[in-house]
């Protein structure tokens, strides 16, 4: 996706689902955005910090709409680019991390395993 027009695209075609979707489920979506609301308050950690956190949540998921509208979160939580980046370096970190761990223990294993089944 590109940015500019394609960042106020992807948000106008969120808002407008979401305004079709709270028209065909209104129960449903008033408790999930009471739900949301109550998990951004601020408490122990602060709006922003959690805005970093589900934007990091986000690219790892690969979800371009929580990434952009959680982008559009930490901005106006007062985010500076560099605090965003750096949570894209500790994402980065953590999906290479996964990779790794389970590349050091399950296909080790596997491969051990199915080498013994296949002699």
């Amino acid at each position: 996706m590109e940015a500019g027009n394609s960042t106020e695209s992807a948000l106008l075609k969120y808002k407008e689902g979401l305004g079709v979707f709270t028209q065909k489920m209104p129960e449903f979506a008033s408790k999930f955005n009471e739900f949301t609301q109550e998990c951004f308050k601020a408490g122990a950690l602060t709006q922003k910090e959690k805005q970093l956190i589900a934007l990091g949540i986000s690219l790892h998921a690969q979800d371009e709409y929580c990434i952009i509208y959680h982008i559009k979160g930490c901005l106006d939580q007062g985010c500076t680019e560099q605090e965003i980046l750096e949570a894209v370096g500790v994402t980065a970190a953590f999906g290479g991390g996964a990779a790794m761990s389970q590349g050091v223990t399950l296909v080790q294993e596997c491969i051990s395993e199915l080498n013994q089944m296949m002699q």
